[in-house]
């Protein structure tokens, strides 16, 4: 079960491998399930409904790879705390008592959507707070989660580009196997979010959909997830740093309405770890920096 606890300590870490073999990073920015005490006092949700927004045990999913000789970044906090995947300031001015900072980017799509830094609602749009959130709430989540978190991934993001020449970002999600709208055809098992080809270089996320096809997965690209925020902003190919996000389906793994992993889970963390090691064989010579970029 989640922990409740008041205070996050630490709200994040990073697994890193006895010997770093290749370009790669993992990172699990929505598998936190650390309840602050004081979140769950102000929620009018109980937390088996504000788990719907957890990427639940992705940590655990894709921790195979760090003994394959990648690190493995990851939250402890909950993404409807605050969530690292949207702008820093990504607010919606309707669930606070006061004026936000004049900066906040309060007319985003995803703002809208009750899906900002702060999230107003989870799940089938379910409200979390009964009542307004003070405006100094929000910036202490961001002040003491969200830039630190972005901090410590830029630094080992940074680290691996300087010491390799390049350097890869795998940020890992979880998608629903169902959703409320009526869909033409059944999910993929995996979507690539790879900002429609301006994140990384074509032969990282070419890499990933030929291995997991082979694997015997269903691939999708950039629909319905085409990368977030984090996918966005790390990733630039011409400098040598590659970005990319991976959805998995959680009918692969886990059982969605009572939140435990499946039988299969540990075939499909298997499969992740083949997935990485096909990731490490690309030539770096794919990945380093395009001198051809400013011609």
């Amino acid at each position: 079960m989640p922990e409740s606890k008041d205070e996050l300590d630490p709200p994040f870490e990073i697994l890193e491998p006895e010997e770093w073999r290749s370009p790669i990073v993992f990172n699990s920015p929505h598998s936190g399930r650390v309840y602050p005490s004081e979140f769950l006092i102000t929620s009018r949700l109980d937390i088996a409904t504000l788990r719907r927004s957890e990427d639940s045990f992705v940590d655990e999913l894709f921790a195979g790879v760090v003994r394959r000789g990648h690190p493995l970044m990851r939250a402890h906090f909950p993404r409807c705390y605050v969530d690292v995947n949207r702008e820093p300031y990504e607010l919606d001015p309707r669930m606070f008592d006061g004026r936000l900072p004049s900066f906040a980017n309060t007319r985003s799509m995803r703002v809208a959507g009750g899906l900002g830094t702060v999230a107003r609602v989870v799940g089938d749009a379910q409200e979390i707070y009964g009542q307004r959130l003070s405006v100094d709430d929000a910036m202490r989540r961001i002040e003491a989660l969200y830039k630190p978190y972005h901090r410590a991934l830029r630094r080992l993001f940074s680290r691996v580009h300087r010491d390799i020449g390049a350097a890869v970002l795998i940020d890992c999600h979880s998608m629903p196997s169902t959703t409320s709208t009526k869909e033409e055809r059944p999910r993929a098992d995996v979507v690539l979010g790879d900002r429609y080809g301006t994140s990384c270089a074509p032969i990282v996320s070419e890499t990933i959909e030929a291995t997991l096809r082979s694997l015997g997965y269903s691939v999708s690209r950039n629909k319905p997830y085409a990368g977030g925020f984090i996918t966005e902003h790390y990733g630039n190919p011409a400098a040598g740093l590659h970005s990319i996000q991976l959805e998995v389906n959680r009918g692969l793994y886990m059982d969605e309405r009572r939140y435990e992993r499946a039988p299969t889970f540990a075939r499909v963390g298997t499969d992740l770890e083949t997935l990485a090691d096909r990731l490490a064989a690309v030539p770096l010579e794919e990945l380093r920096p395009y001198r051809a970029a400013a011609e």
